[in-house]
């Protein structure tokens, strides 16, 4: 019997079976999930049932609140829920969003994509968005502009009033388009509020200092961190951290990982709907991040392999391509 949906949570769960994920009839679809988040994953199994899906809702709780507590424990997921994603026509993740961002540096991820899914997590507030088919098309016409501006590029330069100055290699690295309209074998990727271009940064180039005045993911911060962490990178490394608390924090969670210390991937967001203090406050426009860790699973041409994928954000950035002097965001806006 299909459950009573109110309207709000009807029309963003259709926006997000329907225009993100445009599910068709006989697609069989994954939806993993979590404890908190089970009243959602049912509403999007009844769209996706509507449309003439077949939905599977697989409850992921163990896992999700276990990697939470501990950045130790394996995100990949176990064998039964593998087998199941890679042979899925798509893949909804409607669970704890930071736990669904590290999920999407796995190799199960990576395999799905490579069979021809589509895949995505679903950010919070399912039912209050209030985002437009409209909205979308404006956050993907941006990171489209901004990645033929780059085409070809060698090197880009950002900077922000917080300190950030640091200049990044994408030489011969092409961009990874993460918008909210998926695409067969596209790279998982947030919808439907986020929408970011990202890229693997040359591994031994990213030269300077990043100051992270955003969200720090994987230190166990509910919002954006309430001291500047600052990061010294040398010849692609992060070489010293500092800061207060947070700083520690993440000192301790990165040490003696291997990997973890690279400048893997260098990002940045195109969506005005992206909201402020979340994981998806990465896909939001005037804002660049980069990451610490695995760049090989999700970004195309990375080599660099670590368990961990750490992403933290500089606000009000300003982002220039060095080769040609052009900005695509200044001071925190839209420059192309």
């Amino acid at each position: 019997m299909a459950m009573e949906l109110s309207e709000g949570l009807r029309r963003d769960a259709e926006l997000v079976v329907g225009v993100c994920m445009s599910v068709e009839k006989d697609d069989v679809v994954t939806i993993i999930t979590d404890d908190d988040h089970l009243t959602e994953a049912a509403a999007l199994a009844q769209i996706v049932v509507e449309r003439g899906g077949f939905p599977v809702i697989c409850n992921n709780e163990h896992q999700v609140k276990r990697a939470i507590a501990d950045m130790r424990f394996p995100m990949a997921p176990p064998r039964n829920l593998h087998k199941a994603m890679v042979a899925s026509d798509e893949i909804i993740i409607i669970t704890n969003l930071e736990w669904a961002n590290r999920f999407a540096h796995v190799s199960a991820v990576r395999e799905s994509c490579d069979n021809n899914a589509k895949i995505a997590s679903v950010e919070e507030g399912i039912g209050n968005w209030g985002l437009t088919k409209a909205d979308i098309i404006d956050a993907t016409d941006r990171a489209k502009a901004a990645i033929e501006a780059l085409k070809g590029r060698k090197w880009c330069r950002v900077t922000s009033p917080s300190g950030t100055d640091v200049r990044v290699s994408i030489e011969g690295r092409p961009a990874l388009e993460v918008t909210p309209i998926k695409q067969r074998g596209q790279m998982m990727g947030p919808v439907p509020l986020w929408a970011e271009v990202a890229f693997a940064a040359v591994e031994d180039r990213t030269e300077g200092t990043i100051v992270v005045d955003g969200i720090m993911l994987g230190i166990g911060l509910p919002g954006q961190t309430p001291n500047p962490i600052t990061w010294t990178v040398e010849k692609g490394h992060v070489t010293k951290i500092e800061g207060g608390d947070e700083a520690e924090r993440l000192m301790k969670v990165i040490h003696g990982v291997d990997g973890s210390t690279c400048i893997g991937e260098f990002a940045f967001g195109t969506s005005e709907k992206s909201p402020i203090g979340s994981p998806s406050e990465k896909g939001l426009l005037g804002t660049v991040h980069f990451a610490l860790g695995d760049n090989h699973n999700a970004y195309p041409g990375g080599q660099n392999h670590s368990v961990l994928h750490l992403d933290g954000n500089c606000l009000k950035a300003s982002l220039m391509i060095e080769d040609t002097g052009q900005y695509i965001v200044r001071d925190g806006k839209w420059a192309l």
